[in-house]
């Protein structure tokens, strides 16, 4: 794995002496906009960054109510970005270096090797509304996950998300936009192997097929705050999205579809989403609703008691949090999530209340957050959780 990680940094290092060897010019570059370099022929562009985030958590264990913490590096990331032989043609290339980015429990269906490749995606802009995308990347589903981890409004992404979210997968996408008067449509639609990121062993069963679809009744948010936790631009007009998102994948044996445990039986799992943001002035609000359903049921192993051993993740999930970011650049927000399994599993119900408090003292690019959560189980006790997390992106 160290060798691994080191060839990362040799490969970024050579990259970006080669950017500056290369250079005609570098432009915009200041805090949270990288290094961005345009070769001397035009030929291609290179834009270069890096960010991390150093997080303390602690919370309260179920029923002896002991307090364990810890403190890590949740995410450390290198990016690159630019075009390459046409501005038709851009590229992006997104490295994990956190434990917490690569590792995997079952290393035999990664080759053995540390999951380091976040996306690599190669975007042809085939029309000025249409784009083809080929690689490893986000696939369209629920808008909490397209937000990027720099970008949110708590410290981390809610249950939800953990539970449901697509994530990365490889193979095509085509996405397309078209404006009717003041309204903007977005739609896309992707073709993916199925299980996940930087799986290396042949597809287990069938394709992974996701579809969605987004409109904005009063026109396009500033910066594609759409994808923006907090409302960073302060829009000057209400501002808000609508979208609905469906997956179906095919004969997988993950748990969570592109993500989750690798199962000793293969399911079709089919996920809806439906999700809206709104922002006006400083005040923001994010909701969502998923739903995962496979038609012959979750659980495909058990104990010689009768436990449950295996299962896919279903159920429905609802979350809903909204923030007001004051002039002085402090933020606080609130957070409801619910999580309800629909079908015996050993997966349990859960609610969610968290409160958070964020400064942006370079926007998304450097600022400091914290959120104290309570954590709802019917039929347990409560617990808690604190987290502090500071992110720097360069």
């Amino acid at each position: 794995m160290y060798k691994k990680l080191t060839s990362a940094f040799i490969v970024a290092l050579g990259c970006l002496g080669l950017g500056t060897t290369q250079a005609q010019s570098i432009n915009d570059s200041k805090f949270g906009k990288g290094l961005q370099f345009i070769a001397a022929d035009s030929s291609f562009s290179l834009k270069f960054g890096t960010r991390f985030q150093t997080l303390y958590q602690g919370s309260t264990t179920g029923g002896t109510g002991d307090w364990e913490d810890r403190f890590l590096i949740r995410r450390a990331r290198l990016k690159f970005d630019g075009f390459a032989y046409t501005p038709k043609l851009e590229y992006k290339i997104e490295l994990g270096l956190s434990n917490n980015d690569i590792g995997n429990d079952e290393p035999e269906m990664f080759d053995n090797a540390s999951s380091i490749v976040l996306d690599a995606v190669a975007m042809w802009h085939m029309t000025p509304n249409l784009e083809l995308w080929v690689g490893q990347a986000k696939l369209p589903g629920n808008r909490e996950r397209l937000v990027s981890s720099q970008k949110m409004q708590f410290v981390d992404r809610s249950l939800l998300n953990s539970r449901f979210n697509l994530d990365r997968d490889a193979g095509l996408q085509l996405r397309h936009s078209h404006k009717v008067g003041q309204m903007e449509f977005r739609e896309s639609v992707a073709i993916s192997m199925g299980e996940g990121r930087n799986v290396t062993v042949n597809n287990a069963g069938g394709y992974s097929y996701t579809g969605r679809v987004e409109a904005f009744p009063l026109g396009a948010f500033e910066g594609d705050g759409a994808y923006i936790g907090s409302d960073i631009y302060r829009e000057e007009s209400p501002k808000l999205a609508i979208a609905a998102a469906y997956n179906y994948n095919d004969n997988t044996n993950r748990s969570q579809g592109q993500l989750g445990d690798f199962l000793s039986a293969q399911r079709d799992l089919h996920t809806v989403f439906v999700d809206a943001m709104f922002k006006y002035r400083g005040f923001s609000t994010m909701a969502e609703y998923a739903r995962r359903t496979t038609p012959d049921g979750p659980v495909v192993a058990r104990t010689e008691q009768g436990q449950v051993d295996e299962t896919f993740v279903t159920g429905d999930a609802f979350n809903i949090q909204a923030g007001y970011l004051f002039t002085s650049d402090w933020e606080i927000a609130g957070r409801y999530t619910t999580y309800n399994p629909k079908q015996v599993t050993n997966l349990q119900a859960q609610e969610q209340y968290t409160l958070g408090l964020s400064k942006y003292i370079v926007g998304h690019s450097l600022k400091v957050q914290s959120d104290v959560t309570l954590q709802d189980y019917p039929g347990r006790d409560n617990g808690y959780q604190f987290r502090l997390q500071l992110e720097v992106a360069l």
